[in-house]
């Protein structure tokens, strides 16, 4: 499956209201962000930082949801998921050539 059909399909399950299009995906992201950072989290705590299976799984269902919501914020600004990923990687190429993927700020 392509970003472009993940989009496609993604989009077709999007139940919030119009008027608060790009606001609740933002939000629904960082609250599954906040979700799979808890799992990961939970198996340092209480595993010593072992990976189950069933910890592995339970994170990467955690990433599908936090995937989603990026299709969704991209829908809502009108981009496709190919284009964030293709300019994100023209970012990160750049600052790799700069000497500059350490630090901080966005304009490094």
């Amino acid at each position: 499956m392509t970003l472009e059909e993940y989009q496609k399909e993604a989009q077709k399950t999007a139940l919030y209201p119009e008027a608060y299009r790009l606001v609740y995906p933002a939000l629904g992201l960082a609250g599954e962000a906040g979700e799979l950072a808890n799992k990961v989290k939970k198996v340092l705590r209480d595993h010593g930082g072992r990976l189950s299976e069933e910890a592995r799984e339970a994170i990467l269902a955690e990433l599908g949801d936090v995937l989603w919501y990026v299709a969704q914020v991209a829908t809502d600004l009108g981009e496709s998921l190919e284009a964030v990923a293709q300019a994100n990687l023209a970012k990160l190429r750049s600052r790799k050539e700069r000497g500059r993927l350490g630090g901080d700020g966005d304009d490094r």
